[in-house]
């Protein structure tokens, strides 16, 4: 009970620092608020970014052609060698007749055109299709199976495909390093606000001490100050994040210059953002509060 006490008379008076300071509340509300939004882009950006990457590693397929005269005992050795490396996670095997018909299928061209070939004239080959488990080392998984014998060709779009996965995984560090160093730095700016109000109110404390509070008692309301402080800053930015990333993900259609490069649907993921940022904006005020008034309490 006396804890409950203690939370709703610190929870009041940090209502009344913040109105009776506001001018300084201000300040502080703003730094956080500026620095938030950038920080929900920061955060979009990297999300969308490991969304790429995922989706690359998901349809990231090996095609494996074989040799014309590989035989059915061939390709039972070539099948017991492609799942003995271990970066292989799942693959199928297609005969050309196979991947003729599949072709037929989804094109009225290729299915004019093939129609006509009998087998023997096909230049189409038996294959593997080979998924991966860590994308990053396709190249090398990809010359292993190249190496085994009536293997004719390995294609699984070299070049392209690791330059990709090399830019996507240097843009989702660099978003992660801004994200990390926005908040750093907000902490620290609110670190430097906030003391200014304490500063202004350390005849209170002092008196506070001596009537013998406690510490935790003194820092307790200008932690909440500091939560209150982060939720209103946060209000803007999460208005930003909502309502900025649906007009972005509308503009765009839902993806980003090709269908391989889809943007993550705004629902949920809105709301996750959101609560991202808040959870941020209430950390950091709590830090910087807390940082903020401990010089004020050494003895």
């Amino acid at each position: 009970m006396k804890l409950i006490r203690m939370l709703g008379r610190s929870i009041r008076d940090a209502i009344k620092s913040v109105i009776r300071n506001f001018s300084l509340s201000l300040a502080s509300i703003s730094c956080i608020t500026i620095t938030l939004i950038i920080v929900s882009v920061a955060l979009i950006a990297s999300f969308n970014v490991q969304n790429f990457t995922e989706a690359i590693e998901k349809d990231m397929t090996i095609v494996v052609f074989l040799d014309n005269d590989a035989k059915e005992e061939d390709v039972k050795t070539i099948e017991k060698a492609i799942k003995a490396i271990p970066n292989v996670e799942k693959y199928t095997y297609q005969t050309k007749q196979e991947v003729k018909e599949k072709m037929q299928e989804e094109s009225e061209v290729f299915n004019a055109v093939l129609d006509n070939w009998e087998e023997q004239d096909s230049p189409l080959k038996d294959t593997f299709q080979v998924k991966v488990k860590e994308v990053t080392a396709i190249r090398n998984t990809a010359e292993k199976i190249e190496k085994i014998d009536k293997v004719s060709i390995v294609r699984y779009g070299e070049g392209m495909v690791d330059k990709m996965v090399t830019a996507f995984s240097s843009i989702q560090k660099l978003t992660y390093g801004i994200v990390i160093a926005l908040i750093i730095v907000t902490v620290f700016l609110i670190i430097n606000t906030i003391k200014l109000t304490i500063s202004a109110r350390k005849r209170e404390i002092g008196i506070m001490r001596l009537v013998g509070a406690s510490n935790l008692t003194i820092k307790i309301p200008f932690i909440i100050e500091g939560m209150i402080l982060g939720i209103f800053g946060s209000i803007i930015p999460v208005i930003v994040t909502t309502y900025g990333y649906l007009a972005f993900y509308k503009h765009f259609d839902g993806y980003l210059y090709s269908k391989l490069v889809q943007l993550i649907k705004p629902e949920p993921f809105i709301y996750q953002a959101s609560l991202i940022v808040i959870g941020i904006g209430i950390l950091v005020g709590m830090i910087g509060s807390a940082s903020a008034v401990r010089r004020y309490l050494k003895i």
